[in-house]
């Protein structure tokens, strides 16, 4: 499944890139600056909209399919990229190492959200940044029980995703304090994947 699921993930979200997901990724990762932390970087679609602010750029990925994905883009796009086979919980980064931690579309996947966002704060230095694009719980109710119907099968066949994560509660509670978030329907993209959140939020 794993596999399949990586072949599959680029040509899935292809109009949703077009429609709008690339310009999001492009207004949150080009300004940044210092050393940055992706976590779950799937086959590499933030990998062009990297600026040159950023002085240290590190891709962790666990699944070893998309890993070979992301290494192949790696290689044209950002080639000092440094690719590590780990997963958000269990990075293997001392305390307060880098000013910017990147999760984009992966916070839905990870067994557990709260132990992931406390790796994030944990490799952050004071001041860092949390940089986020996820999808999230609905909160109209038609669509939130939608989505809580379809998300045992749903994690099932598209890479352990739950649907029904409620990840800007659990940023707050993780012990980031929000600078900015935009809630925003993705273009071209199934419902219950189609309510998203992103933003900034700071470590103190």
């Amino acid at each position: 499944m794993s596999r399949l699921f990586a072949a599959v993930y680029d040509p899935v979200l292809r109009a949703t890139e077009r429609a709008c997901l690339q310009a999001w990724r492009a207004a949150l990762l080009r300004p940044l600056e210092g050393e940055v932390l992706e976590i779950g970087a799937g086959t590499g679609a933030n990998l062009p909209h990297y600026g040159a602010g950023v002085s240290r750029l590190v891709l962790s990925e666990p699944d070893p399919h998309m890993r070979r994905r992301l290494s192949a883009r790696a290689a044209e796009a950002q080639p000092r990229a440094e690719l590590c086979d780990r997963s958000v919980m269990e990075l293997p980064y001392e305390d307060e190492s880098f000013d910017v931690v990147v999760s984009t579309l992966v916070l839905c996947s990870v067994p557990s959200l709260s132990g992931a966002l406390a790796e994030a704060r944990r490799v952050l230095r004071p001041g860092g940044q949390l940089v986020f694009l996820e999808h999230v719980l609905d909160p109209r109710p038609g669509r939130a029980r939608l989505q809580r119907a379809l998300c045992p099968v749903w994690r099932r066949v598209a890479g352990g995703c739950r649907l029904t994560r409620r990840t800007e509660e659990a940023i707050g509670d993780a012990g980031f304090e929000l600078q900015a978030i935009t809630r925003e329907s993705m273009q071209k993209s199934v419902a219950p994947v189609r309510y998203t959140i992103r933003g900034t939020a700071s470590r103190s």
